[in-house]
């Protein structure tokens, strides 16, 4: 089964929790702390496996969930991190973050990974936390909360030229002639169901990849006929071949053909329209074709090759235009990806670390920092709570809830839970 999208979610590790233990052996004055680090959580990442067509594997597999760090312990020992997830996905997989529209991963090459989904940094034990002012501080950091996201994952072919044109124009007997793929043929619409790839050998030794999509027809970009389903195989190309049955079967008008591919084509992603394109008039056994051909060639600015594809005519010329023209065009991400953002815990930004509403009952801070704050704070100790308490405060928690006219004991909730304001 061909599948060329799904969406998953994606839970990477939490960290391990950091551990608070005191060094209390016989003789050793003042031990000290001896609490270790937690381990890392593991990270979700996606691998490039060039054995791989589909994402048919993810189609079962929605939720991944990575595993939590192991807990520091006593002694000063660190947690073990946790082994990181791999997902092994074909070649041209693309990762969108659902949340943002952005996409956060384009996998072209064999070997080639990405981290998807951070796990979270481990929490540091007492050992770490010790500062001049506290020489043995009686709390330890949970482990930071592993990053959760929703993805959509797409399958984009890497195929150097796409073969695109309406239903029963020849485009499977061409892919079929020019290399070894075989796929179905038969003389009816929609043969095709799923995109066809193909290794192409022209002159000089050269050789490229070609991509027979399914027949596209009138508002295939709005969801007709097979819909915009594949057309998503045509951005990696370099080159678009249009194939366009010159006879006019069906009493269509070859020029017609032309530009209501060319409109589904800029409907679905108008930069398409800028890639270098040839015309492969086919089926120029069948009556009338010579005559249409000649009254097409005057209505477009593009190279036309006429072929008979059932006989193999005219191929030949095909090929060897198309790997000229490869030559002298050069491979192009898709798309200008940024690097992946550090992984930084509490670094304060310019802009408000959290958002405070009023409600009826009191006010509620909420904000992903704060709230990652929180869940990194253990409350088994009185140092511990005051230790939350002056980290809200030095983000300027406490003033902006002054200047919202919180007074003393009004409720203040974070996520779950409920604290009492203190002046």
């Amino acid at each position: 089964m061909f599948v060329d999208e799904v969406t998953a979610e994606l839970y990477a590790g939490n960290g391990g929790d950091g551990c608070m233990a005191f060094r209390r052996e016989k003789y050793i004055e003042m031990g000290g702390p001896f609490g270790g680090n937690g381990g890392h959580g593991a990270n979700i990442v996606f691998k490039v496996d060039e054995g791989l067509n589909t994402l048919l594997d993810l189609k079962y597999k929605r939720i991944i969930k990575g595993d939590k760090g192991e807990n520091g312990k006593g002694s000063g020992k660190h947690g073990k991190n946790a082994e990181d997830i791999v997902i092994k996905v074909p070649p041209g997989t693309v990762v969108t973050d659902l949340s943002t529209n952005e996409v956060i991963a384009d996998l072209t090459q064999n070997g080639s990974e990405s981290i998807i989904a951070h796990g979270g940094r481990g929490g540091r034990g007492n050992i770490a936390l010790a500062t001049r002012s506290n020489l043995c501080p009686s709390y330890a950091e949970g482990g930071e909360p592993g990053e959760a996201k929703k993805i959509k994952i797409e399958l984009k072919l890497l195929a150097d030229v796409g073969l695109v044109g309406l239903p029963s124009v020849g485009k499977s007997t061409i892919i079929s002639m020019i290399s070894a793929s075989k796929p179905k043929i038969a003389a009816y619409h929609f043969t095709t169901l799923v995109p066809n790839l193909g290794v192409v050998r022209a002159s000089k030794n050269r050789s490229f990849v070609v991509a027979d999509l399914p027949g596209l027809i009138e508002g295939a970009s709005l969801g007709e006929g097979l819909g915009d389903k594949f057309l998503r195989h045509i951005e990696r190309t370099r080159v678009i071949a249009h194939i366009i049955d010159m006879s006019g079967y069906e009493g269509r008008d070859p020029y017609k053909d032309y530009l209501t591919i060319r409109k589904e084509l800029g409907d679905f992603n108008k930069k398409i329209l800028d890639k270098p394109e040839i015309i492969v008039a086919n089926k120029m056994d069948m009556p009338g074709a010579d005559k249409n051909l000649e009254a097409f060639k005057k209505q477009v600015n593009v190279p036309v090759y006429p072929v008979e594809a059932i006989s193999n005519k005219g191929l030949n010329e095909v090929i060897n235009k198309l790997a000229d023209m490869l030559d002298t065009i050069k491979k192009e991400p898709l798309y200008d990806i940024k690097d992946i953002k550090t992984h930084v815990l509490y670094k304060y930004e310019e802009e408000v670390p959290f958002i405070i509403t009023k409600e009826n009952d009191g006010f509620r801070v909420s904000g992903e920092k704060v709230e990652k704050l929180l869940k990194m704070t253990r409350f088994r100790t009185d140092e511990s709570a005051l230790r939350f308490a002056r980290q809200l405060k030095n983000m300027g928690v406490d003033d902006k809830l002054k200047e919202m006219g919180a007074v003393e004991g009004d409720t203040i909730k974070i996520l779950d839970f409920e604290f009492e304001y203190k002046d």
